[in-house]
């Protein structure tokens, strides 16, 4: 509903610093041993807590006092436009960036203060892949399996596996500029989950990866979490909302929705949703419906208008066909339908921007 990706391609350096926050790998006796219960993971917090969550820019505020709590194992989705703050969230969350205002806690430890703790303990796939263009795939993975601490005598095999989970043996000696965007894609989720991380931050991992790829992606998003991985997600695709367990709306830098996907679209919609159809103008037919006092809300999906009509309006339905029909818009075909997620998005941003 709302927005491929060419990145400049960063020094070892600074993606050492980075991810291990000192400019050199974590040393294996700092690491989480795959499989090894640390005190944190074994209490009953919840992976992220942030109270008051804030982040300024000089004047402009990027993230506005947010509140949140992801609990361990969850598909949590951070939904919302570009430009939102959701990536400076995910920013501050890896203790890549320090918030100006509140507290973050990620597997109960204070990003703030302990920022290393938790970089050891979490997987990190921003938008551009982080990968290096110079590197082959093997030599990719093996970089990113020292920045976390992987010990050498490990290192082949887990290399090895790591290549067989993408899909990608055979494919060992090609550099990332050779693969397609969605093998790119997998080759990047293997590279931040190499480590067996207990939360995968993931921002944006689906711009710009067809639909088919991004199932796929997905169906692998499912097999980490099925492993007890908790998964922090951005996207500003709003269908696939329903991929996650839980989710939050975020605009212009706040929350203005938390909760289950079906929580969130039984409780905020309540009014009736109808698609029109077979506009010959559709953008002139939007015009005119938002001059409509019984409508709501409309807005283009697609070819098509969904509008929202409003509560204390029963008949609108009944009576908008032959409006349209001496309107000008006489071809209009008008369907009831379900609330989609694009739908309760735009209410939700509605009600905050008045």
């Amino acid at each position: 509903m709302f927005d491929r990706f060419r990145r400049r391609p960063e020094t070892h350096g600074a993606v050492l610093k980075r991810l291990g926050g000192r400019g050199s790998p974590v040393s294996p006796d700092e690491a989480t041993t795959p499989g090894e219960e640390s005190p944190a993971e074994s209490s009953r917090e919840p992976a992220v807590i942030l109270r008051g969550l804030t982040k300024r820019f000089g004047s402009f505020t990027a993230v506005d006092s947010v509140d949140l709590d992801v609990a361990r194992g969850e598909i949590y989705g951070f939904l919302g436009p570009n430009g939102c703050g959701k990536t400076t969230t995910i920013r501050m969350l890896t203790g890549s960036l320090v918030p100006t205002e509140g507290a973050a806690q990620v597997l109960g430890e204070d990003v703030r203060r302990h920022p290393e703790r938790v970089k050891r303990r979490i997987g990190y796939m921003s938008q551009k892949f982080s990968l290096f263009e110079d590197l082959s795939v093997a030599e990719n993975l093996r970089f990113y399996a020292g920045v976390y601490g992987i010990d050498d005598a490990s290192l082949p095999e887990v290399v090895r596996e790591t290549i067989a989970a993408a899909g990608l043996t055979g494919r060992e000696d090609e550099l990332p500029a050779h693969l397609s965007v969605g093998v790119r894609q997998r080759l990047a989720l293997g590279a931040a989950t190499i480590h067996h991380p207990e939360i995968l931050f993931l921002d944006e991992p689906t711009s710009g990866v067809d639909p088919i790829a991004r199932r796929e992606f997905w169906d692998r998003l499912y097999a980490l979490a099925a492993r007890g991985v908790t998964l922090f997600v951005t996207t500003h695709y709003m269908e696939e909302a329903s991929n996650c367990t839980r989710l939050a709306f975020m605009y212009r830098g706040r929350i203005i929705a938390d909760g289950t996907p079906s929580h969130i679209r039984t409780e905020t919609i309540r009014h009736r949703i109808v698609e029109v159809s077979g506009l010959r103008d559709a953008d002139e037919a939007l015009t005119w419906l938002e001059q409509q006092p019984d409508v709501q809300e409309v807005y283009a999906a697609g070819a098509r208008l969904h509008v929202s009509l409003a509560e204390d309006a029963p008949q609108a339905t009944d009576t908008l066909a032959p409006r349209l029909a001496a309107a000008g818009f006489g071809e209009a075909t008008i369907t009831p339908v379900e609330p989609t997620m694009e739908d309760v998005f735009v209410h939700l941003a509605t009600r905050a921007g008045t």
